[in-house]
């Protein structure tokens, strides 16, 4: 059985271990992905705000060694979910299996003006670039905003504005500076009421202020302001965006989207072509777009494959949910839990902020690169 992965996040790098891991050279996987190295998501803020450096986030692939499992850099051109064939500047491969797992892409050239006079912080280079914006920054007004929805881990803009804060207070610039949030939300984290309150209260502790319901759709780089959708504006001196979020071209010229995204079905996570998975981002599962979802869906997919080529009736199915650590600042952590299924409202848990929760995100990161690229985080 030959499957091929598409994406080597969160889902394709669980996806593929999960493989290995039960079939190894049983089986022939072939992960794809154009990058040649992996990073977390809280990695990014990491080295925006200065806590560590690119180089000490970056997971190379080429560290990808396993039973059954070789990984391919190079781009995707064409999926063809019928014949489950891919096209790909390395050539072709036809798949028994095919899993997409290529994410969201974002596209800061959608909303006018913020190439020119804003920040994107939500690519890897993005965000290793405001790492620059903010030494030179000499203090003044500070805009978080979210310029599309959905859009990838809702906690990160919360997090940024009270990182944000800190950073503006070790640097001596608090006083002379003003941060506001702008998110289309109502709160910050609506599966977990208790989140949000924090969020809200630590907010108003700091000075941040907090403009909910509110979507931004242009910024005028000559005039410094926001342009938020009703028509208001907001002056800003530095502005960090979270641009629009779309699936990727190619997903959607292959005839797997739905109104934009991949439908895949809630508990099994097949799409409507038989022999095709979607896990992560690039689906409208209901879950938010976060890694840890993404991992979660793939553990699903992978404990199908795995019974289906041992001839085993497969009983694996999706929960929903999955975990976060949410950064308040000043070395203190949150985790919060949240569960989606299907006909039920999501409800959210909140444990901490605490240091003791700073050390389990850290046990997050670590555990998963030794589980995916068989190597001690040493950097972390």
């Amino acid at each position: 059985m030959r499957v091929v992965v598409l994406g080597a996040g969160f889902g394709g790098l669980e996806l593929t271990t999960r493989l290995s891991e039960e079939l190894g050279d049983d089986i022939d996987v072939v992960l794809i992905d154009q990058a040649d190295g992996f990073v977390f998501g809280f990695s990014k803020l990491d080295v925006m705000f200065g806590r560590t450096v690119a180089a000490a986030v970056h997971h190379p692939y080429r560290d990808v060694v396993k039973p059954g499992v070789t990984f391919v850099q190079t781009t995707v051109r064409s999926i063809d979910p019928a014949t489950r064939t891919v096209e790909t500047d390395a050539g072709t491969f036809d798949a028994d299996v095919l899993v997409v797992a290529l994410g969201a892409d974002l596209d800061p050239g959608a909303t006018p003006g913020l190439v020119e006079g804003g920040n994107e912080f939500y690519t890897v280079a993005g965000a290793f670039a405001v790492r620059d914006v903010l030494e030179n920054f000499g203090g003044g007004r500070v805009v978080v905003g979210v310029t599309s929805a959905p859009f990838k881990c809702p906690p990160a803009p919360s997090e940024t504005a009270l990182m944000m804060h800190d950073y503006l207070t070790t640097r001596g610039l608090r006083d002379t500076s003003e941060i506001a949030l702008v998110m289309p939300l109502p709160v910050p984290i609506p599966p977990s009421p208790d989140a949000s309150a924090a969020l809200i209260t630590a907010f108003a502790e700091r000075g941040i202020s907090w403009h909910p319901n509110q979507l931004v759709v242009a910024l005028d780089p000559e005039r410094k302001m926001v342009v938020f959708a009703d028509g208001r504006e907001m002056p800003y001196d530095l502005f960090l965006g979270i641009p629009v979020h779309r699936a990727p071209s190619v997903v959607v010229a292959s005839g797997l989207c739905d109104d934009g995204w991949i439908p895949v079905n809630p508990l099994t996570l097949e799409t409507r072509f038989p022999g095709v998975y979607a896990v992560g981002d690039v689906t409208s599962v209901g879950t938010p777009k976060a890694g840890v979802f993404a991992e979660g869906q793939a553990v699903v997919v992978a404990d199908a494959i795995i019974a289906t080529h041992r001839g085993h009736t497969n009983s694996s199915t999706y929960d929903g949910t999955g975990i976060c650590y949410l950064e308040f600042g000043n070395d203190q952590v949150a985790r919060v839990e949240v569960t989606f299924l299907s006909g039920a409202p999501p409800s959210g848990l909140l444990e901490g902020p605490s240091m003791a929760y700073a050390a389990d995100k850290s046990q997050f990161g670590t555990s998963r690169i030794r589980r995916w690229f068989n190597r001690d985080w040493t950097n972390y």
